[in-house]
């Protein structure tokens, strides 16, 4: 490897900067320049507009969590940026770190298999050692049955203490839980859990009295003290933009501030339509308790029919509004019902459980276990955190599930199993995801003959298909030729073929064009695509809810191929479903032996494997660049693109792509995209911060980052170039859904790749480098790869010992139950 595309004084031999010499690496979780470790639910992506990490990428400035509109870590456009308005009227609780920041807690980055439970780290922004506002609570750092490290957990938390925290008591848990489900399989425990909520009916009863008999709401707030008064003056905080002061009202004490994440947003619900008279009805209540008008409209949209009526009786509901936090909603529950509201109440309990939840779902889990859940709870103040979610499962607010652990025992012996709960429609997406894989898999008894065209680079995978409904592939970038010469040899022999990818690729339709029909086949009466044979590429990067969706439109007797690279960042939203599906080891599978041509492919392979190889570049396909700061790495980047990588290697400064870990900091997305646009196409920034001819990213939906061009701008809103379609961004949504795009975040980039790739690992993103990131940037070059290196050994050392970071899932063990289940049936 070379030290530039082009020799210049400022390019330091490889000599001199052993570390850079092959030492490229860093893995860029859902996105996380924080370094913060998984924590409780809240939101990151990289994976949604993460700007922190994690999992997502997050911004490499730990402060960013909490300024401005995007509030908390900064999310990443592709998960959590789109549909974010709601947040830009609730600012980050008090005590958000300012930007200008807080570098990443050394060692905040957990490995795979650490305990968790030592210590609970703070949520960013937390004051002192006291748990404020934003202490985030520990999510299970265990990931689901048969888990693999292909599932790089996607989304990072806002702030907060790490989840794997929690992973030791959750440890416990699962192994202290046994008399719940005791000597089950995953099916009986679905059953035992049913039968449990049935017992609890005299108790919900008891419940539904009891809040029959409360008291109607009353207006309050002018005479509050103590902490009453401040959780009403960190509520109004948010409306006049100030700073919170800080509060300990519902959270416990902590250690020492972390690092803000940022979280990927959750995955946006069809929003229920709302009148101006319902925004009006949810504006009042929302100014008797003292809260931000500007929340009317999201809190009108998330609550549904009757959300003023829900408000009135039940403040905390105000917790379904994103970018709401506890202790904004506690403040809000004070000035609305004076001293009833109190951190015992069972509608506190219940909201911040689901809020728990749907934050866990933001960072990949789909459930998590009981203990790390209860653990959650005392720190957010709950006083009796096992009553909580013993109320919360009697109501149907959550469900929960007996899932048994290890090898089946002996009979008469008693089956360990972990209890996990979970929300109700990721509970409901992971079944139905598992039903419709073993409802393909059953297809066909007998293998069909392809022998005419089972030739070529896809030979292995064409015989594969034609014996079975449900095939597994995996491979690198050169892999995906085999798909692709699946899909010919299947419409040589006249099948209804279609291949799908994350990302646009030519002959490809993109998976979230393919489900609302904007393109591919349509669907027959029954609602099922019109095709034989469906090629998934890009299969990590679906989360449960898409993949449900998708294998549910596939028709019995069509075939169904999930194809992809385990070693790149997950999916955006809740899942791992490709690694479980592997996991699950239930399908027929075949992986590619074709390697990664050229120096960049031989240095991407020794990454998936943990090593960073030195490689030869005799072309100077991979160029190290050391710098000393966070300065020094936006001018030499500014550089690579604008002069060197176009003169040395013929590559336009259009074709070059940036990819930093995160969004926020000196080396960032941010100020990257501003450096590169004051030296590639200056202007005013008239359209909300854009010009004609800017090179932008589109998030129209959480998990998806669309590159494209600003053509202009009107009072219909902001018109983009999206690879040649004409594309109109709503005035209201510019700020939420458009990003600069010079430089992106590596969750943005997958499924991507260009000519020439530039990645930026400035030194304050060490301790968010995560091997599958760092395999994932590096692997979006094609002919050229340059590192602007900043990390020292970090870079090394994340792809050697920080795999990707676990999710609790269901997946593998509902389809272990289902398969086994299906041969026993067979005769």
């Amino acid at each position: 490897m070379s030290t530039d595309p082009e020799t210049t004084p400022e390019a330091t031999p490889p000599e001199a900067h052993p570390e850079a010499s092959g030492t490229p690496g860093a893995h860029e979780r859902p996105g996380a320049v924080s370094g913060e470790p998984e924590t409780v639910p809240e939101p990151e992506p990289d994976e949604a507009e993460a700007g922190a990490q994690p999992g997502a990428e997050g911004s490499s400035d730990p402060a960013e969590a909490g300024a401005g509109p995007e509030a908390g870590p900064e999310r990443e456009p592709d998960e959590a940026e789109a549909g974010a308005q709601p947040e830009a009227g609730a600012q980050p609780e008090a005590g958000a770190q300012p930007e200008a920041g807080a570098q990443p807690e050394a060692g905040a980055q957990p490995e795979a298999g650490a305990q968790p439970e030592a210590g609970a780290q703070p949520e960013a922004g937390t004051s002192g050692g006291a748990g404020g506002p934003g202490a985030e609570p520990p999510v299970s750092g265990r990931g689901g049955v048969g888990e693999s490290p292909a599932g790089p957990d996607q989304a990072a938390a806002e702030d907060g203490p790490d989840p794997e925290a929690g992973a030791e008591a959750g440890a416990e848990g699962s192994s202290g839980g046994s008399e719940a489900g005791a000597g089950g399989e995953a099916a009986a425990g679905l059953s035992e859990a049913q039968a449990e909520l049935a017992a609890q009916r005299v108790e919900r009863e008891r419940i539904a009295r009891r809040k029959a008999e409360r008291e109607h709401p009353v207006e309050a707030g002018g005479k509050l003290s103590g902490r009453a008064a401040d959780l009403l003056a960190a509520v109004r905080a948010v409306e006049s933009g100030a700073k919170a002061p800080a509060l300990t009202f519902d959270e416990a004490p902590a250690p020492a501030p972390r690092p803000a994440a940022a979280p990927p947003q959750p995955r946006p619900q069809a929003p229920a339509p709302r009148t101006v008279g319902d925004v009006a009805a949810v504006r009042a209540v929302l100014a008797r308790g003292g809260a931000p008008e500007a929340l009317a409209g999201p809190a009108a949209e998330a609550l549904g029919e009757g959300a003023a009526e829900q408000l009135a009786e039940d403040p905390w509901r105000l917790l379904a509004v994103a970018g709401v936090r506890p202790a904004q909603a506690d403040g809000f529950a004070q000035a609305l019902l004076g001293p009833a509201a109190g951190p015992a109440d069972e509608r506190r309990g219940a909201a911040l459980l689901g809020w728990l939840l749907a934050r866990a779902a933001e960072r990949g889990h789909t459930a998590l276990e009981a203990p790390v859940l209860e653990k959650a709870l005392a720190q957010y103040g709950a006083p009796a955190p096992a009553e909580t979610l013993e109320a919360a499962i009697g109501d149907g607010a959550v469900l929960v599930f007996h899932e048994p652990l290890g090898e089946p025992v002996a009979e008469g012996e008693e089956q360990p199993v972990r209890i996990l709960v979970g929300l109700e429609e990721h509970a409901l997406a992971e079944e139905s995801l598992a039903d419709g894989l073993a409802r393909l898999a059953a297809t066909f008894t007998a293998p069909a003959d392809w022998s005419a065209v089972a030739a070529g680079p896809g030979a292995e995978l064409v015989r594969a298909v034609a014996g079975a409904g449900l095939v597994t592939h995996t491979g690198g970038e050169a892999a995906r030729a085999e798909p692709l010469a699946l899909a010919a040899a299947a419409r040589e022999l006249g099948l209804r073929t279609v291949l799908a990818a994350h990302a646009p690729a030519p002959g490809t339709v993109t998976v979230a064009d393919l489900l609302t029909g904007a393109a591919g086949p349509g669907r027959d009466a029954d609602g099922r695509f019109e095709l034989d044979l469906l090629v998934v590429l890009d299969a990590p990067q679906l989360d449960v809810e898409t993949a449900a969706a998708l294998v549910e439109s596939v028709p019995d007797g069509a075939r169904l191929v999930l194809s992809g690279d385990p070693g790149v960042l997950g999916s955006a939203g809740p899942g791992r479903v490709f690694a479980d599906v592997l996991a699950a080891r239930a399908f027929p599978h075949v992986s590619s032996r074709t390697p990664d041509p050229g120096p960049v492919g031989e240095l991407v392979s020794g990454i998936g494997i943990g090593e960073l190889n030195q490689v030869d570049a005799p072309g100077k396909e991979v160029v190290i660049v050391p710098v000393r700061d966070a300065g020094e790495a936006v001018h030499r980047t500014v550089q690579l693109v604008a002069d060197s990588v176009p003169r040395a290697f013929g590559v336009p400064a259009e074709a070059v792509q940036v990819i930093t870990p995160g969004h926020g900091g000196p080396a960032g997305t941010r100020a990257l995209n501003a450096a590169l646009k004051e030296r590639l196409n200056p202007g005013p920034g008239r359209f909300g911060g854009f010009d004609p001819g800017d090179r932008v990213v589109h998030v129209p939906a959480p998990g998806r980052a669309l590159p494209a061009r600003v053509v202009s701008a009107d009072a219909e809103g902001l018109h983009l170039d999206a690879a040649g379609a004409r594309v109109v961004v709503p005035k209201d949504r510019v700020e939420s859904q458009v990003r600069h795009g010079w430089a992106v975040t590596a969750h943005q980039a997958v499924g991507s790749r260009w000519p020439a790739v530039v990645v930026v690992l400035p030194g304050d993103a060490a301790q968010a480098l995560t091997r599958d990131w760092v395999y994932t940037a590096f692997g979006r070059a094609e002919r050229h790869l340059s590192v602007v290196h900043g990390v020292d050994q970090a870079l090394a050392h994340a792809v050697a010992q920080v795999p990707p970071k676990p999710r609790t899932t269901r997946l593998t063990g509902l389809l272990r139950a289902l398969t086994a289940a299906q041969q026993e049936q067979q005769p």
